[in-house]
């Protein structure tokens, strides 16, 4: 690994540190500076005990990814400069791009239920502690090779505590079986995991809040492919200003996954039109899984 690849990894894993401990996180596995020179060489996460994280320096800048497809370009960590909206979309780097974890279902699960617990006693957003019925966590399979993150619990799974399960939730549902998948076999997540008042958008201050538990989250399931249902999901999760129209058709990369983005379940609700370019988007995302999603409808 030569030293600029190996200085954007260490980077990442800054990040990761710091998005974790700004939403409360302490419970994952702490990696020390020897085995953070292990993760980016090898990849392989050993279990070590849970201690606290560690206050870590700000990161200075952040790097600014170009679709799978797109040369990057090589930028001193000195020199960088904010990301500037482009006809790119600005993703940032939390989790180093690796080899899939070794960790066991199992343990992954248990791993997802301490940050889960946590989850229910955070109040670092007073207005959606006060009015939440429970969070809403997450769903699915821990070991998921797809993962699904949209923009944040209705009432429907702030009542049920589980996500998309409402009218939106029902036609993700058969978009799923149109795939000829489970929903058992996807690992489902939400921006937040609080329902805001009225189902307004998330704040930028409440997705901060909650983003070292989505994190926290992707490096545990560590799919290979994540899904953002929804331009709220997209902006947060790979910090961009553009409209959805404009991010589909190709791959981002974020960590280990590749990220494909396409509209709501909602939006289609109210936009029937738009299922084509949804069923499009799941082709595309297929075919690049050897799958052939045309020749099996």
């Amino acid at each position: 690994m030569n030293q600029d690849a190996k200085t954007r990894s260490q980077r990442a894993v800054r990040q990761l540190l710091e998005s974790w401990q700004r939403s409360g996180v302490t419970s994952v596995r702490k990696l020390d500076p020897a085995e953070l020179e292990s993760l980016v060489t090898a990849s392989v996460v050993e279990p070590v005990p849970e201690i606290p994280v560690q206050a870590v320096e700000p990161a200075t800048a952040t790097p600014i990814p170009q679709p799978l497809n797109v040369p990057q370009p090589q930028v001193s960590a000195m020199t960088e400069e904010p990301a500037q909206e482009s006809d790119q979309a600005r993703k940032e780097m939390s989790v180093p791009r690796t080899t899939k974890s070794k960790m066991n279902k199992g343990d992954r699960q248990a791993e997802l239920d301490i940050i889960a617990t946590q989850v229910s006693k955070c109040r670092k957003c007073p207005e959606l502690a006060e009015t939440r019925t429970q969070t809403v966590f997450g769903v699915g399979n821990p070991s998921a090779k797809i993962m699904f993150i949209g923009e944040a619990p209705g009432a429907d799974e702030d009542k049920l505590g589980e996500p998309f399960v409402g009218r939106a939730g029902k036609l993700l549902d058969k978009i799923i079986e149109a795939c000829q998948m489970k929903r058992s076999e996807i690992y489902i997540a939400n921006i937040l995991r609080c329902r805001p008042p009225g189902n307004r958008n998330p704040t930028d201050q409440e997705a901060s809040n909650c983003r070292g538990f989505l994190d926290a989250q992707i490096e545990i399931v560590d799919p290979d492919y994540i899904v953002c249902w929804g331009s709220v999901a997209a902006k947060n999760l790979l910090h961009s200003d553009l409209p959805i129209g404009k991010m589909r058709g190709d791959f981002y990369e974020y960590g280990r996954a590749k990220v494909v983005c396409t509209y709501h379940p909602s939006y289609l609700l109210r936009n029937p039109s738009a299922k084509k370019n949804v069923w499009d988007d799941m082709i595309f995302l297929f075919a690049d899984m050897g799958i052939d999603l045309k020749a099996q409808g």
